[in-house]
């Protein structure tokens, strides 16, 4: 059986002309990354779309993505094969994937396209943002909010845009998935990369040592601890993980 980690990710986001799609609305750009391996490779698929219709102000607010902008950009059915064939047989991993996917589907129903109307009939679907909540319930669980909480830098991302976007989500959920992805437990090879980057499946024991010294936490040290719980969960809105599993609820 294909081991997960050597599965191929597209990690996708599109903008848009507003929402709901149901409303006519249409993408008008698309921004995925290749992950194989738990490595980027290099490969990515980036395109904006003349959508043949207005944005909403709202929306042009989000992305910074003006019709003028669009004028003589391709119209989807000009993409549509290529970035078919990049997304074909691959898991997308998407941030709140029910409107990215919605919107791709509309857009290969447009053409007339039936048979991949439905994506998630030729790639696996997988939604980060479920996969957030359910690691983080009660926590604000949106690009920006799991790039601070992975200490993932954003700085960049004043407006939202496609490529960005899922790059981003790349090191997001590389980080929520497996923690460390540029080092090895199992040891490094002579020109100092690592061994096996990326599996993170064998761990060594080590042994012959004498027990580590114990060193007692300061009056001081207590405290600054405390103030630095306290101001994480004022800024989740809700206790830390550590509060949640050392603090005993008052009865």
């Amino acid at each position: 059986m294909e081991q997960q980690q050597d599965k191929r990710l597209v990690i996708l986001d599109t903008e848009t002309t507003g929402m709901p799609v149901s409303e006519g609305h249409r993408i008008i750009e698309i921004g995925c990354v290749e992950v194989i391996g738990r490595r980027l490779t290099g490969r990515h698929f980036h395109v904006y779309l003349q959508p043949d219709r207005e944005s909403d102000e709202g929306a042009i607010n989000v992305h910074g993505i003006t019709d003028a902008f669009l004028v003589g950009k391709p119209r989807f059915a000009e993409v549509a094969e290529e970035f078919f064939e990049f997304i074909q047989g691959a898991t997308l991993v998407i941030h709140n994937a029910a409107f990215d996917v919605g919107f791709i589907n509309n857009e290969f129903a447009l053409l007339g396209q039936g048979d991949r109307a439905d994506i998630s009939q030729h790639c696996t679907i997988l939604d980060t943002l479920l996969l957030a909540r359910a690691r983080h319930p009660g926590q604000r669980n949106s690009l920006d909010a799991l790039c601070k909480r992975y200490d993932i830098d954003n700085s960049g991302r004043e407006l939202h845009g496609a490529l960005l976007d899922s790059e981003l989500l790349a090191d997001v959920y590389l980080a929520m998935t497996g923690g460390q992805t540029s080092l090895s437990l199992a040891g490094h090879g002579a020109d100092g990369d690592s061994e096996g980057q990326g599996s993170g499946s064998e761990i060594r024991r080590i042994t012959g040592r004498a027990p580590g010294r114990v060193i007692v936490a300061s009056a001081e040290e207590l405290e600054a601890h405390a103030e630095r719980l306290a101001a994480i969960a004022k800024s989740a809105g809700g206790p830390s993980m550590w509060q949640a599993l050392t603090e005993t609820p008052a009865g």
